[in-house]
């Protein structure tokens, strides 16, 4: 299986691109049709990159895209077979895409568990090692890991993702130890709770396993560690993200960016 953009894409330093621009590059992120991904898609495409908006909802994901003047790949990451021959043409790869399932380990499903690590954990991985191989013969390459502050910190009721953002971690540090020497970047995001529908469609579900309201799950549970008591903004993201992907961020790597408004620093 390949994806491949349009030709004509030679040298570390694409002609006409300006300092500090993303004209030239190219931007595959996962989950892109909405939420963080859509913000990242967005920051990512003003910054001058053609962005590719990859996600199961096609139709979200071609309206966005026809937006930015990008392309849409409607893709279904669980099938990871066929991934497994992908060849993928980006300078920019944004691993976004996730879910959520908030439940105590001993009701945890199996099938739940392990569909969480295939699209958090193997997904990324698959993705990675289909761009790498560009990346490496441009000498370029930003990859961009949206993780969480899960990544560094564990919740009860959420083993799964809490595993697999810790994996995510773990891939993303190996990426940049190979990939520094050949102009190829990796670097972990990691926001707090983020105004995004994933966030929104926790609420009943913490609701019931902590025994209060709804409106009292964000005060008292989401927000109960950050010193910033409100939600991260999904264009906050996508900011940090955008400066990843630059020629600024050239020497960053193997890092985790921690944007949690103080959760981690207790």
């Amino acid at each position: 299986m390949s994806y491949i953009g349009s030709g004509g894409r030679t040298g570390t330093q694409p002609a006409g691109r300006s300092e500090g621009s993303l004209g030239g590059r190219r931007a595959v992120i996962t989950g892109g049709a909405s939420g963080i991904g859509a913000a990242c898609a967005r920051s990512l495409a003003a910054r001058g990159a053609s962005v590719v908006v990859a996600d199961r909802d096609g139709q979200g994901a071609a309206a966005l895209a026809q937006d930015l003047e990008g392309e849409a790949w409607a893709v279904d990451l669980l099938d990871t077979a066929a991934l497994e021959d992908l060849t993928l043409d980006a300078d920019i790869l944004v691993n976004n895409a996730g879910i959520q399932t908030v439940s105590a380990i001993q009701d945890f499903r199996p099938d739940d568990f392990r569909r969480i690590q295939k699209l958090m954990v193997e997904v990324p991985f698959l993705l990675i090692r289909a761009a790498l191989p560009g990346m490496y013969e441009r000498g370029f390459g930003r990859i961009i890991n949206i993780s969480s502050v899960h990544g560094l910190r564990a919740s009860p009721f959420k083993s799964a993702y809490v595993t697999a953002k810790h994996g995510l971690e773990g891939l993303s540090k190996v990426t940049a130890l190979e990939g520094g020497e050949r102009g190829v970047t990796s670097n972990c995001v990691n926001p707090g709770y983020v105004r995004t529908p994933l966030v929104e469609n926790q609420l009943a579900d913490q609701a019931r396993l902590h025994g209060i309201s709804e409106d009292e799950v964000l005060s008292k549970i989401l927000l109960t560690e950050s010193a910033i008591k409100r939600l991260v903004e999904p264009e906050e993201v996508a900011s940090l993200v955008a400066w990843l992907a630059g020629d600024d961020a050239g020497m960053v790597t193997g890092s985790s960016y921690v944007m949690d408004g103080g959760w981690s620093a207790r």
